[in-house]
């Protein structure tokens, strides 16, 4: 029997899931080429990763919408070619049919009693379709930034947490960490796709180490980031300092909306200026702006002022314009993510997988920031499991 992986979506009915389930029915109906999907380049190729159509969907969501009325909705967005929803009919019904209804943490008496059913569902979807694993991808709205609390340093404590009745006032765990708790007990390899807390609690990852289990994250890296990551060393390698760098962003869609709350917004604000301090050894003026036009739609416009000084203290300026969709930019790469993690999970890979940086505005276990040096650690890492097998 082919092996199978599955790949769980939280938020499985937003933007992003709905262009990677669209996306890879349409790449195992031959329908379009695999444009966008890293895994896919000659790098790779020989590698023991997953086929596109050994893929098998489901996941976690709130909403009640189907995923063939999303997909028509990102049609009349401009994201979707017209007639591919309708091509793809009986994929999108089948990866609907596995998607179950999600937890908010703040409805929650008891989260554990929540976190249990969560991995109760993964245990099934894994069971019922005969998967080898199940990778489970964060890549529900933004979240605002917890409070440290002390009781998620370790997991002994914040197992005690979980299974109680929260006292008033208390904040409870986040729902993205709630599902990476599940995904960890339910033996699942873990990616936080946002910015949101998710398995950054150190109780969480600890639990990951026991469970020998495999994370990445956070944030991935997919419009004017992945520009900073490119240019920024640029700078740094012919000694030119920038003295400021400032990005603005116009985002529409149910992103904009929800990092139209500044409480949202600055985790995104973080690990967007994250990239720029580790690439260029200093700290520069500047920040990142976000404003929500709902006119946008699933689009996007980033707008980068950048002063730096060259020789003799000269000052001088660039700019550049990103203007993209950000659902079909993340599509193929929580497509890559899921089958490079699929390799990881297969070959014993546990703890943070610090190679997968290449993709996320905020890697965990590296403070590697430049792109070019990401993407060489990443194939290294890959054709090196390759070669093991």
């Amino acid at each position: 029997m082919t092996p199978r992986t599955g790949v769980w979506l939280v938020g499985a009915r937003g933007s992003v899931a709905t262009t990677t389930v669209v996306g890879a029915a349409a790449l195992r109906a031959g329908l379009l080429p695999p444009t966008g999907c890293v895994t896919a380049l000659p790098s790779f190729e020989g590698l023991p990763l997953p086929r596109f159509d050994e893929l098998v969907f489901g996941g976690h969501d709130v909403a009640e919408t189907d995923l063939p009325k999303r997909a028509e909705q990102l049609v009349q967005a401009g994201v979707v070619p017209g007639g591919l929803p309708e091509s793809l009919r009986a994929d999108l019904l089948a990866a609907d049919a596995q998607i179950r209804p999600g937890a908010e943490a703040a409805d929650c008496r008891v989260p554990g009693d929540a976190v249990e059913a969560l991995a109760a569902d993964l245990a099934d979807f894994r069971e019922r379709n005969g998967l080898d694993r199940v990778v489970v991808v964060n890549v529900a709205t933004t979240e605002a930034r917890p409070q440290a609390h002390p009781a998620r340093d370790s997991w002994r404590e914040l197992r005690r947490q979980l299974w109680r009745e929260a006292p008033p006032g208390e904040e409870p765990l986040p729902s993205s960490s709630l599902y990476a708790c599940a995904a960890l007990l339910a033996g699942c390899p873990y990616v936080d796709f946002t910015p949101s807390a998710g398995i950054r609690v150190p109780a969480l990852e600890e639990l990951a180490v026991r469970q020998r289990l495999p994370y990445a994250g956070s944030d991935g890296k997919t419009g004017e980031t992945l520009v900073k990551s490119a240019l920024a060393p640029m700078f740094a390698h012919r000694a030119l300092r920038v003295s400021s760098w400032t990005g603005t962003n116009l985002l529409g869609g149910g992103d904009g909306a929800a990092l139209a709350n500044p409480q949202r917004a600055a985790s995104k604000s973080d690990s967007k200026a994250r990239v720029l301090q580790e690439a260029l050894g200093h700290a520069v003026d500047g920040g990142v702006h976000i404003h929500h036009v709902p006119q946008l739609g699933e689009w996007k416009t980033a707008w980068d002022h950048i002063t730096f000084d060259g020789f003799l203290g000269t000052r001088m300026t660039m700019q550049f314009t990103w203007q993209g969709c950000d659902s079909a930019l993340a599509a193929p790469l929580v497509l890559d993510l899921a089958r490079l993690m699929a390799l990881a999970h297969a070959e014993g890979v546990h703890g943070p997988v610090a190679e997968l940086a290449f993709f996320f505005k905020d890697p965990l276990g590296t403070e590697e920031h430049a792109l070019e040096r990401q993407f060489r650690a990443l194939v290294d890492w890959a054709r090196g499991l390759g070669a093991a097998r």
